[in-house]
């Protein structure tokens, strides 16, 4: 295990900020997770675990060791008439994990397309879009938990998942995600349903599409409204779909006509969080190196040598006038360190 001092964690993240680490190490195997923790520990330095860097904020200089999970491979271990359950390394990009079974006809996934960083990071935040969670698909996880110093595997019962959220996230720093094990479909039911989706495969004239044309589509749609972090800093959605009573949703409803918002239970709204930025017109609003993107509200973005710091604070103005316009708090997706 190699460990550097002092390393820019620039090239590490999406936003794209100018900020150190103490320590810094590369993970390529499992069996290093541990020999990390025992160097942090020994040497008496907080440890962070890293996976593409496409959902984190750094407001300051790390002083910690971080290591990068780069541990890759894509393996199949079961596979049946209809379905495969295929063991995909923590480090592997999360879009090419997707391709890669989109051209295997396995699909499940399509629909999170173009989504930025690893696969080690997707039961995390149980990152979803266009109507698919990725806990739909997640058979186990493989993880190295260090309360109790060993190995587990974690069935999806036992990742507590929500929406943008599960038991990794909930009981941060405990689990280290090595692997992730996913069931896919040889005969996949496309969701089409999402409104964006069926506008666009209609604009191209697709009637009966498969998973490469959904894909295809899925990209499409995405690049259109998300900046590419190599060309501008961002880290997608930096906001959370906030919810609301039904009660509450009906008194915005009767004030605000053209909220956006759909039911999750009977007595529980999600509400749009990019309306509620857009509503407050933020959206296309740049203050120096910071600015609210001018094609999807829910992003923020590094124009140039825009500080961690700034951005948060960018976030925070945002945050304060959503909820004094609508008694709303939004809730960062991003993580801070």
């Amino acid at each position: 295990m190699k460990i550097e001092q002092n390393i820019s964690l620039k090239p590490y993240h999406s936003f794209g900020c100018q900020v150190a680490a103490s320590y810094f190490t590369r993970i390529t195997e499992a069996a290093a997770i541990p020999k990390c923790i025992e160097w942090s520990k020994a040497n008496h330095t907080p440890l962070l675990f890293i996976g593409g860097g496409s959902n984190l904020l750094f407001t300051k200089k790390v002083n910690a060791l971080v290591a990068k999970v780069e541990i890759s491979g894509i393996k199949k271990i079961e596979e049946t008439a209809t379905q495969v359950i295929l063991s995909v390394g923590a480090g592997e990009n999360w879009h090419y994990f997707v391709s890669y079974c989109v051209q295997k006809s396995w699909g499940g996934i399509e629909n999170l397309s173009l989504i930025p960083g690893t696969v080690g990071a997707s039961p995390i935040q149980n990152i979803g879009a266009y109507g698919v969670e990725v806990q739909e698909v997640i058979d186990s996880v493989t993880a190295y938990d260090i309360k109790e110093e060993k190995w587990v595997e974690l069935k999806n019962k036992d990742c507590a998942f929500e929406y943008r959220n599960s038991i990794f996230k909930k009981e941060k720093g405990r689990y280290i995600i090595a692997a992730v094990n996913f069931i896919l479909q040889k005969q996949p039911k496309l969701r089409t349903d999402y409104g964006a989706i069926r506008d666009a495969l209609h604009e191209k004239g697709i009637k009966h599409p498969n998973l490469e044309s959904m894909a295809n589509v899925i990209i499409q749609i995405r690049s259109s409204k998300l900046p590419n972090p190599k060309q501008l800093g961002n880290a997608g959605s930096f906001f959370k779909n906030p919810s609301i009573s039904k009660e509450y949703f009906e008194a915005l409803k009767e004030k605000f006509p053209s909220i956006v918002a759909y039911p999750i239970t009977d007595t529980t709204y999600k509400v749009a969080a990019g309306w509620l930025i857009e509503s407050c017109e933020w959206k296309g609003i740049r203050k120096g190196n910071v600015g609210c993107y001018d094609k999807q509200a829910l992003v923020l973005v590094n124009y140039g040598e825009a500080t961690g710091q700034e951005i948060f604070d960018f976030s925070e103005e945002i945050i304060q006038s959503v909820y004094l316009k609508f008694g709303i708090l939004l809730e960062r997706e991003v993580n801070i360190i």
